[in-house]
């Protein structure tokens, strides 16, 4: 199984060039991927520098034939007021504005589900609601769960408490796989609560390598699995590159900056193959994170 993340910033490039399309074709290019978990996938968002399209979730289903796409919204924001610029598209001023999340997987989907993560009140930063985006896949290497997410940038404060959450509802996915319940019946929707211990999460957590955020999430979590980091795993004693800030120094004006990861639950540990931050694409300001399972 492969699995590509990659924060795409709305398909701008480092050069700031808004293409979505290149986005998928570079994420072809690291081979036939499985699942590709995406972070800063936008709806209504024209504005944004580069101008988006107007609903990025449905130019992925048209890019992707063959793949489920699953969208998860963090910042759900009403329109602006109506606007002159052509650039920003007809439909500008009409359309929530929306930011988040999306899996697309050529894999069977079962549970999807969308966490709201927490947003504890930080005075000192700006900051938005964020997002955890779950699937339940059934892949070569079993049924397991996918989560993209992408932390608070501004507030340590707020990454750490996300980080909590993304522990906790890996002890409640394990809860739930040691103890299911049986669905109410084949065709409502209380369906069997059953989700799989085993679990990767991965997507732009805002947080430096050896961070206090990077090591809680490595730590024990009771009752289930821990999570290791895929990277480290497969190179042992090593600084991961950066991936963020490589080539647009515009944004990244203090330096790059190594804050994503893909970390894996640990009975997944033997099952790692290859976890490789690709240092080449302009695609982004972010460099795409390839990891594959045997």
């Amino acid at each position: 199984m492969r699995l590509i993340s990659w924060n795409v910033q709305w398909g701008r490039s480092a050069e700031g060039v808004v293409d979505l399309a290149r986005t998928v074709r570079e994420a072809r290019q690291f081979g036939d991927f499985d699942v590709l978990c995406m972070q800063e996938v936008t709806r209504g968002f024209g504005a944004l520098p580069g101008h988006p399209g107007d609903d990025q979730f449905a130019e992925l289903e048209a890019l992707l034939p063959g793949y489920t796409v699953i969208d998860a919204i963090g910042a759900d924001l009403p329109p602006l007021a109506p606007v002159s610029n052509a650039a920003l598209g007809a439909e500008s001023g009409k359309k929530r504005r929306q930011f988040g999340n999306a899996i697309a997987t050529r894999l069977p989907v079962g549970l999807a589900i969308r966490h709201a993560l927490p947003w504890p009140v930080d005075p000192r930063a700006p900051s938005m609601q964020r997002v955890a985006l779950e699937a339940v896949l059934q892949s070569d290497i079993g049924a397991l769960r996918v989560l993209v997410t992408h932390l608070e940038f501004y507030s340590e404060q707020q990454r750490l408490a996300q980080v909590d959450a993304l522990r906790r509802l890996q002890q409640e996915a394990a809860a739930h796989a040691a103890r299911p319940a049986p669905a109410e019946n084949d065709s409502g929707p209380f369906a069997a609560t059953a989700r799989p211990a085993s679990a990767i999460v991965c997507g732009d957590f805002n947080s430096p390598f050896d961070s206090a955020a990077y090591h809680r999430m490595l730590e024990p979590i009771p009752d289930s699995p821990r999570f290791v980091d895929a990277w480290a795993t497969l190179h042992p004693g090593k600084t991961p590159p950066p991936s963020a800030g490589v080539y647009d120094k515009e944004q990244w004006s203090s330096g790059e900056m190594t804050c994503d990861f893909v970390f894996v639950t640990e009975d997944l540990r033997g099952r790692l193959r290859r976890c490789d931050i690709d240092p080449h694409s302009h695609a982004s300001d972010h460099q795409p994170l390839i990891v594959e399972f045997a």
